[in-house]
């Protein structure tokens, strides 16, 4: 965005409008230049009607207070700033996670739309810092109880962009598959920054135009399925980051906005996932209650059991067994019900050998290690389509190998993993990894040399071996 906006002001058309005080024309310079009025209303915390009729002449702004909240807002270069009659020098940038942390649940769907692109810039600016930021438990009770209580969302201020019909919306659809798709073979450190530019372009773009209610609420669902894509990356990518859960709490809103509760309802599942990762287990499972309770009597079966298999993982970490059994045996008896044609295509990949890897996960912590075996042996590769999962489930199946004393299977398995995922980038592998790895030190077994030399040829197993490097894909 920097270099937009300094490509941009550098042009001399753009430096006689500054000198004229025409900011109409700085807006339609930016706009051609790739920066969309939303952006620069969510940037500049100018109202984008406002800016609209600056665009079209029907207002001027004369108070130089105005004028420095337009150029301290996009980042006006030095002399530009000088031709609008500023001091050349900005003023010292927000800090980089700030944005980030201070998004709070929007209330109508132009905020929820600003939020998004302000988290989109953040990101971009400076992805790292953010990913440091811990997430916040509070946000996630904030959000599940403002989804669960609020009603259904209206439009706030009209927007004045582009026309955005259906095929636009399809199109956006099919672009985010594809990120979808790589995600599932590489990992979220994959293509999460190309994923991220794309929203922040074409799906901006598509937010501040002009549509229909019935595009309306197409356009901000895909969005949101497209930011829950941005949040499971950046899960991937840095597992307990306050990042992640940003893109997990807008998702939500933006899924609330297109009135879409089967997709809201999954956002809070993925957030049940985070928090079990953080070891937040009892807020794993409330969140994983709140999806069930929110779409009861609407929600497929397969999505369904799915919302219970997260509960379960909660309350097996919590080696609550019997509540976890319970749970366990409904997500059974729901997925037993499940007619995949008619399920959201984004639960359809919830079959049979993803339900089995559930109660691996499940049976392995309980200690039950005879049926996580089983389990996670019967979920093993059984599509090829998803080397992550299939990474996890086999780290799964390691750990109970090893957990009933077969040091040799538990072994293989690893190796086997390792060389199968060798192209994988996720933070959320080396975490499995460093799990087994811990376990694998507290055993008495000493003939593990030829194990570790082969084991340590993996790229995930050398960062996961190292105690002090932070996990990172």
């Amino acid at each position: 965005m920097r270099a937009i906006v300094e490509r941009v002001c550098a042009r001399p058309e753009v430096l006689d409008a500054c000198a004229r005080g025409d900011l109409g024309a700085v807006i339609d310079a930016l706009r051609t230049g790739g920066l969309t009025q939303g952006r620069i209303s969510g940037l500049t915390g100018i109202p984008q009607g406002r800016l609209s009729e600056w665009n079209t002449g029907k207002r001027e702004p004369r108070a130089v207070s105005t004028f420095r909240k337009f150029a301290d807002g996009v980042g006006m270069p030095p002399a530009a700033r000088r031709a609008l009659g500023l001091d050349s020098e900005a003023p010292p940038a927000a800090p980089a996670s700030s944005p980030d942390l201070s998004l709070p649940y929007p209330d109508t769907p132009t905020d929820g739309a600003r939020n998004a692109s302000q988290l989109w810039l953040a990101d971009l600016s400076d992805a790292t810092a953010l990913q440091r930021g811990r997430a916040d438990p509070r946000a996630w009770n904030d959000a599940s109880l403002r989804w669960l209580v609020d009603p259904g969302r209206v439009p706030g201020e009209p927007a004045r962009g582009v026309g955005i019909g259906m095929s636009d919306v399809e199109r956006f659809r099919v672009t985010v598959d594809m990120f979808a798709r790589l995600d599932d073979q590489f990992g979220g450190g994959h293509a999460r920054p190309a994923l991220i530019q794309y929203l922040s372009t074409d799906a901006d773009r598509m937010l501040n135009g002009r549509y229909t209610d019935d595009v309306r609420r197409a356009l901000f669902a895909a969005t949101g399925e497209a930011m829950l894509l941005a949040a499971w990356m950046s899960y991937d990518s840095a597992p307990a980051s306050a990042l992640a859960q940003g893109y997990f709490v807008q998702a939500l809103a933006l899924a609330q906005a297109g009135n879409d509760r089967m997709l809201g309802a999954s956002i809070l599942d993925a957030m049940s996932h985070q928090a079990t990762f953080m070891g937040r287990y009892t807020e794993a499972a409330t969140l994983s209650r709140a999806a069930l309770n929110g779409t009861r009597g609407i929600a497929t079966p397969t999505l369904t059991a799915h919302f219970h298999a997260m509960e379960a993982r909660a309350l097996a970490r919590l080696h609550d067994a019997k509540a976890c059994g319970h749970a366990l045996a409904e997500s059974m008896r729901e997925f037993e019900r499940s007619d995949p044609q008619n399920d959201p295509l984004w639960i359809r990949y919830f079959n049979e050998s993803e339900l089995s890897a559930e109660f691996g996960h499940c049976m392995r912590d309980l200690g039950r290690t005879d049926d996580a075996v089983q389990h996670a042996g019967n979920a093993l590769g059984a599509s090829g389509e998803f080397a992550r999962s299939d990474f996890f489930v086999s780290i799964v199946l390691a750990d109970a190998h090893l957990a009933a004393g077969d040091i040799e299977q538990a072994c293989t398995v690893t190796l086997r993993a390792l060389n199968a995922g060798e192209q994988i980038r996720s933070a959320r592998c080396v975490s499995y990894l460093r799990e087994f790895i811990g376990h694998l030190s507290a055993t008495s077994n000493r003939g593990l040399t030829e194990f570790r030399e082969q084991a340590a040829a993996s790229r995930l197993w050398r960062i996961a071996a190292r105690p002090d490097k932070p996990i990172a894909s």
